[in-house]
């Protein structure tokens, strides 16, 4: 009998030789838990767990959340403040470099457009002059033509030979104006003849210029005339390249200043023009010399000349 209920006892109780107990174990599925926040549906503890340590794991369980909870919050805020930071400051950067992007464009769009910047610069060199120009002539009258212009041709010739034996080459005197012409009185009638001959002298030995002067007055005599002196700078290549010199860094300067000015710089030039102007002294004398001292030689000074040059420069403008 023994053996027969030992035989029918449920699956899942086992019993091993030596061993008064016996466990047993539940071949069916465990009972299923339920959690919850509220200790009135909680339920009574599982088996094997007291109420009060049930309690306890709730309120652990529950601090746990809470806490969790707040620190999402805390990271959302914190995360709001730290992009609304970035935020604004990429506004202001990115305000800043649209300002850049803006003035350098309006930069390059004028750069881009061929835009140019026309200026003017002067530079002016004084020089010693070495050379002199002068107008000396005769005026002879007669009673006939004839005889007013044969006189008037003998004291020209004198006073050509005059002026080559006081250093002045042939080819450097020319005519310049020769006229014969009837002179009448207030009724109309002609009482006499005068003739004008006229000649352009160059000198380039301005030490001896006063004494040919002289000289050619009293070879003449009464009858001479002299329209004024000028003088000149032979050769003005060197000058003219130093007013030049000087006219071109004067441009250059202002148009740097105006570009620079302007958030550009200078490109290549364009155009320039030149104008060049060579000042002249001029020594008026008597248009004739009565009674002339042989002794004394006519004063001269030829002094200083300035030499000046003017350039309009146009500049092609470039970004910087």
């Amino acid at each position: 009998m023994n053996e027969d209920r030992t035989n029918d006892r449920e699956p899942g109780f086992v019993s091993e030789s030596g061993d008064s107990a016996q466990v047993s174990l539940s071949a069916g599925p465990a009972p299923a838990v339920i959690e919850t926040n509220d200790p009135a549906t909680a339920g009574p503890p599982a088996p094997g767990l007291s109420s009060t340590g049930a309690a306890r794991k709730f309120g652990e369980s529950f601090t746990a959340r809470v806490v969790g909870i707040v620190g999402v919050v805390a990271l959302v805020v914190v995360g709001s403040i730290i992009g609304a930071e970035v935020l604004s400051s990429s506004g202001s950067s990115r305000a800043r470099t649209n300002i850049r992007t803006v003035l350098a464009s309006s930069h390059n769009s004028a750069a881009a457009s061929g835009a140019t910047i026309t200026v003017t610069g002067n530079g002016q060199v004084e020089g010693t002059p070495d050379t002199a120009s002068f107008s000396i002539g005769v005026d002879t009258t007669a009673s006939t033509a004839v005889a007013a212009l044969e006189q008037n041709n003998t004291q020209v010739a004198t006073l050509e030979q005059s002026l080559e034996q006081s250093g002045v080459a042939l080819k450097d005197i020319q005519t310049g104006w020769l006229n014969l012409s009837a002179n009448t009185n207030n009724n109309g009638d002609v009482t006499g003849f005068s003739a004008d001959d006229e000649l352009n002298v160059t000198m380039n030995d301005l030490s001896n210029l006063g004494a040919a002067l002289d000289a050619a007055v009293q070879a003449t005599g009464n009858g001479v005339t002299l329209g004024g002196i000028s003088f000149s700078i032979s050769n003005q290549s060197a000058l003219l390249a130093a007013a030049r010199a000087q006219a071109m860094l004067a441009a250059r300067t202002e148009a740097d200043q105006v570009a620079a000015g302007g958030g550009l710089a200078l490109g290549p030039i364009v155009k320039i023009t030149d104008q060049e102007n060579a000042g002249q002294y001029l020594y008026y004398a008597p248009n004739a010399f009565a009674g002339a001292n042989a002794d004394a030689a006519v004063p001269v000074q030829p002094g200083q000349q300035q030499i000046s040059v003017e350039v309009t420069v146009v500049y092609r403008l470039v970004a910087s």
